[in-house]
């Protein structure tokens, strides 16, 4: 807080004998030189939310001081790394068809440019083998629902309510219907007959999924 006290009296300062357009220009060149830093060093994404005294995509030369103005980056690449990363790992070993499978859905098309995924997008990371159900149900190796639903809760220690950056993202785990045209292979109709009436032949199936929101 000793810092924040500081800057505030360095500014005070500085803008003493200013009109008020000189101030209010003087702190959008700060912001835009400022955002343009980090993004340039590699510390944040190109891809952002801008507010402008409260009203959401203003530019910042129409600040009235003393602001404020906020850039909510998307995080989205950190994020949805370390969830592949994590399902992988707990993936069935076997020939490793199912761990090169996962894939990233952002509001329900697919998507490999982590960057360019907006803030207020939902993620969907799933699989698009047709065992992917039995995978997650602990029928191919590994435990029953340590796949996706430990992922969920791993992300939710390093990013979510559990962890420092608490409160940013809400992970769920869901079963989801997926739509033609997501993936040639996806969704996976079953062929044969079972017992529950959620596994007739003819029927789509559903995927264990891990779902992101950022709060």
């Amino acid at each position: 807080m000793a810092s924040v006290d500081f800057f505030d009296r360095e500014l005070k300062l500085a803008t003493a004998d200013l009109e008020p357009a000189a101030i209010n220009a003087l702190l959008a060149n700060f912001a835009r030189d400022s955002v343009r830093e980090v993004i340039s060093s590699g510390r944040a994404s190109e891809t952002y939310e801008r507010y402008v005294n409260g009203r959401q995509g203003a530019l910042e030369d129409t600040v009235q001081a003393p602001g404020p103005i906020i850039y909510e980056f998307s995080l989205w690449e950190p994020i949805i790394t370390f969830a592949l990363d994590e399902l992988r790992r707990r993936s069935p070993v076997r020939s490793g068809r199912f761990r090169s499978s996962f894939i990233v859905l952002a509001n329900q098309r697919a998507v490999t440019d982590y960057d360019t995924i907006g803030p207020d997008a939902e993620v969907i990371i799933t699989n698009f083998q047709p065992y992917v159900r039995k995978a997650e149900n602990g029928l191919l190796g590994v435990k029953r629902y340590s796949i996706f639903d430990g992922a969920k809760r791993a992300l939710a220690s390093r990013f979510g309510n559990e962890g420092r950056n608490a409160a940013a993202y809400v992970f769920e785990t869901r079963w989801l219907d997926v739509q033609a045209g997501v993936h040639a292979g996806m969704p996976y109709v079953l062929k044969r007959q079972g017992r529950r009436k959620d596994r007739q032949a003819g029927i789509p199936i559903t995927y264990p999924a891990v779902v992101i929101n950022q709060v």
